[in-house]
């Protein structure tokens, strides 16, 4: 096309284009493109993550190895550390403050050991997910990959500790009396279900995490508190007799009372099935499902947001 300026030279135009009049959206579909980290769908995530297998279990090894890698005894810390607090509150609440009240020492030592390993294991999975973004923004802005990897990796990383933990747990339990049996077997499916929900909560504090970093912060106190009324130190039923019927379910069916029990139960000869709410299996298979699936769909919402900002 042509046209002729005011001094009669002639100028040429450029021919419209096909995509005028398209927006950007519209022209993005038209060629095929799409927005770099966009989030992928639900089930596409899955796979993602799946295919990101060997990468979740080796960070999560190789987390574990550093983890005590500047320590003279090494690995031994991994359950040092949880034994000296079971050492801790024994001499404080077994024996100053008297809260084994029903119990016989040989039931209340195993009690107090599986008590502080278990709990240990949600409260150090928390931990470890709200820095699983912010802690790790350098590996999260330098690499693409399904960003729940890192809250994941962190939960399995604290499960490999506890399972280390599992043989002294073992040695003290079998010290005070009670010896392997079948119910012993109880054991695996009570830890799945507290993996899965701790996979769970610890992908709710990722993304809580990430952008208010001085949530890191807060937790140590929520832990201790949510530790208190856990029953981890004392057992509630004998606690809290005489006391409304309604507040010793409700701190007893916390997820946390529910699987140190469960697993308590499957390991220690005297701690028996009258110390367990009613329907505890599946009040604690009912946690895992809820938080397990909740907070994977909650992290996966904001996934494009991640390490940006």
């Amino acid at each position: 096309m042509s046209d002729t300026t005011h001094d009669g030279a002639v100028a040429l135009s450029t021919p419209p284009s096909a995509d005028d009049g398209l927006s950007a959206a519209e022209r993005a579909e038209k060629y095929g493109l799409t927005v770099s980290g966009a989030r992928p769908g639900l089930f596409e995530y899955v796979q993602q993550l799946w295919g990101r297998r060997h990468f979740i279990m080796a960070f999560s090894r190789a987390k574990l190895t550093a983890q005590y890698s500047q320590a003279k005894l090494g690995q031994l810390w991994q359950v040092a550390t949880p034994l000296l607090n079971a050492l801790v509150y024994f001499l404080i609440f077994g024996l100053i403050l008297g809260t084994r009240k029903g119990m016989s020492q040989e039931v209340f030592i195993p009690f107090l050991v599986t008590g502080v390993f278990v709990f240990t294991f949600t409260q150090s999975s928390v931990m470890a997910g709200v820095r699983a973004i912010s802690g790790n923004l350098g590996l999260v802005r330098a690499l693409h990959f399904p960003r729940a990897s890192l809250p994941i990796s962190f939960s399995l990383q604290q499960l490999q500790q506890l399972l280390y933990s599992m043989i002294v747990m073992a040695v003290v339990v079998v010290g005070f009396g009670s010896y392997p049996s079948l119910s012993w077997l109880l054991i695996v499916p009570a830890l799945v279900m507290q993996f899965v929900f701790n996979t769970g909560l610890a992908l709710i504090m990722a993304r809580l995490g990430s952008k208010t970093p001085d949530l890191a912060q807060l937790m140590p106190f929520v832990m201790r508190t949510w530790m208190y009324a856990s029953g981890v130190m004392f057992s509630i039923p004998l606690m809290l007799q005489g006391k409304p019927e309604w507040i010793g379910r409700v701190l007893q069916y916390n997820p946390a009372a529910i699987y140190m029990d469960l697993i308590r139960f499957a390991l220690i000869d005297g701690y028996g099935s009258e110390n367990l709410p009613p329907h505890v299996w599946i009040v604690g298979l009912a946690w895992a499902a809820f938080i397990g699936v909740a907070g994977f769909v909650y992290f996966w919402k904001a996934e494009e947001r991640y390490g940006r900002g």
